[in-house]
């Protein structure tokens, strides 16, 4: 075990694959020399070289319609985009063909392709460095949606990530890069997906969160222990297969839910968890379920801190749920 920032979790994850298998590659704009806008790739052309850490021009399209002819060709290429918000070149090559290759070949041709980026606010680098539009690669069939909030679970699901033959969007936090540190498993180290992580028990309420947003709740649940209220923590992890009976599980024992996402509310992910309850346990439900997230506006610039969801949001919606019913 080793203490790793998710970041350099991240970059341990990408070398442990490079070094398993020589038909995985990286591809990005600065990913080689520089190692990445964030580091991620720091020191990995080095001992890989730079036909394995690839250096691509400033196009998002070119680096994905890449990756998916790459993987077609029997390679494992890990696209990295420096910020969700500039994937959006590359949307057509994601949704239309990365995302349909299996399906449309009879399944002879899975594309086996993460496309890595980070994502969410947190940095202060406003509307076109700071968007959490997860949902739209949730709503395509074909894509795996993949957030990790610690450490070992970076590198855990990475590694899982880049094995799947599937294609995977790796939606890394950026706000916690560096502020959350934990014990990393050495060597190959992989987490399976659709396997929910319970935080913290708890049997009043359960808080649903995923990504950097695990950090005010959890703060939320330790203050809500000491009013008396124990709250059941579930962190996703992957979106994209859901795990829905941990989901159900917790919400049966609890009977309250708050679900937590930095996205924009309207048909935000938390919408697809809420459906998901009021159909499938709508009768051990004592309360209403309540959202807390963005707001439907652009990221702002200088009031990320009032558009984010904060603990003291959480804890306003935990006691409205625990007034009702």
């Amino acid at each position: 075990m080793t203490e790793l920032t998710l970041v350099q979790a991240v970059n341990r994850g990408l070398a442990e694959a490079m070094r398993q298998d020589p038909d995985v590659l990286l591809l990005g704009e600065d990913i080689g020399t520089n190692g990445g806008v964030f580091r991620a790739t720091e020191g990995l052309q080095k001992e890989f070289g730079a036909e394995r850490v690839i250096d691509t021009p400033l196009s998002e399209c070119g680096i994905v319609g890449t990756a998916i002819g790459m993987a077609l060709y029997g390679l494992k290429p890990v696209a990295e985009i420096q910020f969700l918000d500039f994937i959006y070149p590359a949307f057509d090559q994601i949704v239309s063909e990365l995302s349909k290759f299996r399906y449309r070949s009879g399944g002879q041709y899975p594309c086996h392709v993460v496309v890595r980026t980070p994502y969410g606010g947190g940095i202060r680098g406003g509307l076109y460095h700071s968007q959490s539009t997860e949902a739209f690669f949730c709503h395509t069939a074909g894509l795996k949606v993949v957030i990790p909030s610690t450490p070992a679970d970076a590198k855990g699901l990475l590694l899982t990530a880049i094995h799947d033959e599937d294609p995977v969007m790796f939606l890394e936090p950026k706000r916690i890069y560096r502020s959350v540190t934990g014990e990393v498993p050495d060597g190959d180290y992989r987490i399976p997906f659709g396997k929910a992580r319970i935080a913290r028990e708890g049997t009043d309420l359960t808080l649903v969160a995923y990504g950097a947003m695990m950090v005010p709740t959890l703060a939320a649940a330790e203050r809500l222990a000491q009013e008396g209220v124990q709250a059941e923590v579930i962190d996703l992890r992957t979106l994209v297969p859901l795990d829905e009976a941990a989901l159900l599980a917790s919400v049966e024992k609890t009977g309250r839910l708050v679900i937590v996402h930095e996205a924009a509310r309207t048909a935000g992910f938390g919408a697809e968890i809420a459906a998901l309850v009021a159909e499938k346990a709508l009768y051990s439900l004592k309360a209403p379920i309540v959202r807390v997230t963005g707001y439907d506006t652009p990221f702002p610039y200088a009031l990320e801190h009032l558009y984010l969801p904060s603990e003291e949001r959480i804890l306003d919606a935990a006691r409205e749920v625990g007034r009702t019913g």
